[in-house]
């Protein structure tokens, strides 16, 4: 079965297709989060997608690791020079590809993979109520996990450097739940050509579900000199970016997304792009 809109795109039937101020999104019915918030307030990941605007142009090459179903990939995609994304999850790729079609982003290039420190195949936890937390199959499988009862499934991951080889990117964003770290370890040429790399901070995702160290994970940030935590806003600049990643972790402190950047600078944001 197929679905048209505004008698300009066919796409394979899903779910229900809504149009919405990041465009065209058909959504799973049965996610309560990312789909729910997206019908009911016709946005969903507007902040990082202001975020993102004001790092990046019409000139920019950018990689997105965690697209889910597009809701920043279908934006940013206008205002940006090209995008290449991933999305491990079977399931809400299929989403994602559909949404790419529905808003005739042409200039977006899609893959249904992991990023990861090799290549294999991994166990990938297939959230359902929140498919935007379906992860890599955690080392400690705490309940929060697994609390709606998802399928476990195979999936194919990459280790970036060797799949991307030849590409070159100015920004990188990561929101793959806890498999940041091995995305990072498997590339660091992509990460030293990079001017700037949006990071997902969670510690429970890199004790619980990566299982590696704190120091571990900071040591693949060591190529840039500012850190920008958006929530404040602050800078922080050469080994305070080190002892506020490790103070953040020790204190359970989480944020949505941390900016890095090379060179040493300070920011002040101002009213996001329109």
């Amino acid at each position: 079965m197929s679905t048209t809109v505004d008698n300009a795109v066919n796409v394979e039937y899903l779910g229900e297709v809504y149009r919405t101020g990041q465009g065209w999104f058909c959504v799973d019915p049965v996610d309560q989060y990312v789909a729910k918030t997206l019908i009911e307030t016709g946005s969903f990941g507007s902040g990082q997608l202001g975020l993102l605007q004001r790092f990046c142009g019409e000139d920019s090459s950018v990689l997105l690791l965690g697209a889910h179903i597009g809701t920043i990939a279908v934006p940013l995609s206008k205002r940006v020079k090209n995008l290449t994304v991933f999305e491990a999850n079977p399931r809400t790729y299929q989403f994602l590809s559909a949404n790419l079609k529905l808003n005739d982003c042409a200039n977006v290039e899609a893959f249904n993979l992991a990023a990861n420190d090799k290549e294999a195949e991994l166990r990938f936890v297939l959230n359902t109520v929140n498919s935007g937390g379906s992860k890599r199959f955690p080392v400690h499988q705490d309940q929060a996990y697994f609390f709606d009862n998802p399928e476990v499934a195979t999936v194919q991951a990459v280790r970036l450097d060797d799949f991307l080889r030849g590409k070159h990117y100015d920004l990188i964003f990561m929101d793959i739940e806890g498999s940041e770290y091995f995305a990072m370890k498997g590339m660091p040429q992509l990460m030293a050509e990079a001017q700037v790399l949006f990071v997902e901070f969670l510690p429970h995702h890199i004790s619980r579900v990566a299982g590696v160290s704190i120091e571990q994970f900071v040591e693949c940030l060591s190529g840039f000199e500012t850190m920008i935590k958006p929530s404040i806003p602050a800078a922080y600049h050469g080994d305070a970016i080190r002892t506020t990643l490790i103070d953040m972790f020790h204190a359970g402190i989480g944020e949505e997304e941390l900016i890095f950047a090379r060179g040493h600078f300070d920011i002040v944001f101002g009213p996001a792009a329109p």
